[in-house]
Parts: structure tokens; sequence; C-alpha cells
């Protein structure tokens, strides 16, 4: 399997995360895309992702998965024990639900206040902007956080009892809140202990190290 990814990304660290976790990195190759060259804009890339976004996993068949969700539901399927998808129906849905909400309320919110209220990845890349929309999208982020830290305050994990998407997904998020300088409210403890915890597990603290940031790594 190949991944197309940049190394520092909070997008393709919720799949290095779900790599980690599934202990499947031996089985792949990465494939550097430089975010900050637009490399992930040009057509050669956008043939592979129409939407030309990172990260994108494409198969010894040459099947392209894109999505952050689709691939970490690919991979959590290959060895059937279904570690960060769920089990049961309701595992299930309760994880797609919560991961769903980290993309919306606080993900996404935060990649369109990078890209509108910020420099982002540059004049050459960030050809629109508007920066009343990005700010009106970074102050959802912190409702967001304080969203989240409301369900903390209630179980360990994002969707209960265990480690799932869901919470590899409020990661990246989190993530990507201090790459722009977003800081999470002080009154936020439970998420920010939640936070503190998470950068304990190997999957997370090596996500970056899996491979180098070369053109490819082998």
């Amino acid at each position: 399997m190949t991944i197309y990814d940049w190394h520092t990304g909070p997008y393709p660290a919720r799949v290095r995360i779900a790599l980690g976790e599934l202990r499947l990195q031996s089985q792949v190759r990465f494939v550097s895309i430089d975010l900050w060259k637009g490399e992930h804009k040009t057509p050669a890339f956008l043939a592979k992702n129409y939407s030309g976004t990172l990260p994108v996993l494409e198969l010894d068949d040459g099947t392209l998965i894109a999505e952050c969700t689709a691939i970490t539901q690919y991979l959590d399927a290959l060895n059937g024990d279904h570690l960060l998808t769920g089990m049961t129906p309701l595992e299930q849905g309760v994880i797609h639900m919560m991961s769903k909400r980290a993309e919306i309320e606080l993900l996404d919110a935060i990649s369109v206040y990078f890209h509108h209220a910020t420099p982002g990845l540059g004049p050459d890349v960030e050809i629109y902007q508007n920066a009343e929309w990005g700010l009106r999208q970074r102050d959802k982020a912190v409702r967001g956080m304080r969203y989240f830290d409301s369900v903390l305050r209630q179980r360990p994990f994002i969707a209960g009892h265990a480690f799932s998407m869901a919470d590899i997904a409020v990661i990246g998020g989190l993530i990507f809140a201090e790459l722009v300088g977003l800081p999470v409210p002080a009154e936020c403890e439970a998420l920010r202990a939640w936070y503190a915890r998470m950068q304990q597990r190997p999957s997370v603290r090596n996500r970056i190290t899996m491979s180098p940031p070369s053109k490819a790594a082998t």
C-alpha cells in the first residue's frame, strides 16, 4: 500500500495515528506531497484525488481511497478486529457520529480559518481568501473545543469507553489548532487533560517519524 501525504499535516496525522494503533506501518510506503509548494493541486495529483486533499491511499491494484474516515475504515477492517470503528452497530454509529462532529465542529472549521484568515499555504496556493468567513470559523472551532470538553467530562474517550476513530479525529483537530496558534480555552480542563493523555500514546507521539520528510519513503 502507498499513502500520499505530508508528514506534519493534521489530516494525514489521522491516518498515521490509525496505522500506528493497528501496527500496519510496515505495510505502507509513504510518498510526500508538499503542501507548501501546492503539489496537492497539480494535475498529476488531482488525477489521483479530484478534491486535491491529503491523504490518499493507493492499493497495489491501483485502487485509490481518499478521505481520512474512509481510509481508516478500510485499514481497520483488514485484520477483522475493528478496533477503531466499532464492533457492534451501536459502537459504529456513535463512533461515526462523533467523528463527523469532530470534522464539522473542529477540523474543518480550523482548516477554513487557516486558509482564509491567516497566510495559509502562501499566495501561490491561497488564490482566494475571505478573512471574515475564516474568523467566523475560528470562533466555531473554539465552540467545538468547548463541546468536546463537555463530552469528556462524562466519559474517558470521545465516543465512549475505548479509544476510537473519533478520538483520532479530535486529536487531528487539536494538532491543527496548535499549528495555527489557536489555544484550547483554559476552562476546557477535561479536553486539555485528555489531549495530554493522548499525546502519550506511541501512535500519536511517533506519527511524524513514521517516514522521513522526503519525496518518497521506502
